[in-house]
């Protein structure tokens, strides 16, 4: 955990840069889309959106965007994930499970982006559906921010430690 008074060195990723293009009275109006994941490499993660005319102003603003939305994760021991878990966004699914230490990242495109960028080291995940990248983010932030850690499933279900591990 990080201190209050520490300053976060964020670290951003760019996803995906697009040409988009509006039709107005005079022709076309040429802009771009920026797609970007910033995180702390350690438990915070988010995805932003930005537009504009030129790419390094879509960018700064998919940058802002992006820490606006940013999100804590529950890390489980071997810098992993609690549990396995199904995230939704538009047409894309992310289906993302815990690994052992020394599996490594091992997930594609955007996905990946998403889960290096949270601090998670072994992980294993496959993206189904649609391989648009924004909605792969977004489903990937979807389904961490679903993850439970075990004190929460015990708070939740007002048990002790020692009924969950059965003794």
């Amino acid at each position: 955990m990080t201190t209050p008074n520490k300053k976060i060195r964020w670290e951003q990723r760019v996803v995906k840069i697009s040409r988009v293009s509006k039709v107005v009275k005079g022709g076309k109006k040429i802009s771009f889309r920026a797609t970007v994941v910033v995180g702390d490499m350690e438990e915070r993660v988010g995805v932003g959106v930005g537009k504009a005319e030129e790419v390094s102003t879509a960018i700064k603003k998919a940058e802002t965007d992006a820490k606006k939305n940013v999100l804590t994760i529950p890390i489980a021991e071997g810098k992993t994930i609690p549990h396995a878990m199904v995230g939704v966004s538009g047409g894309s699914k992310v289906f993302i499970r815990p690994a052992v230490p020394g599996t490594g990242v091992i997930a594609g495109g955007s996905v990946r982006i998403v889960l290096e960028l949270a601090g998670i080291k072994n992980i294993l995940s496959k993206q189904l559906g649609s391989n648009n990248p924004l909605n792969n983010a977004r489903a990937t932030i979807v389904a961490l921010q679903s993850l439970n850690t075990i004190e929460q499933v015990m708070q939740k279900r007002q048990i002790s430690l020692e009924q969950v591990l059965g003794k």
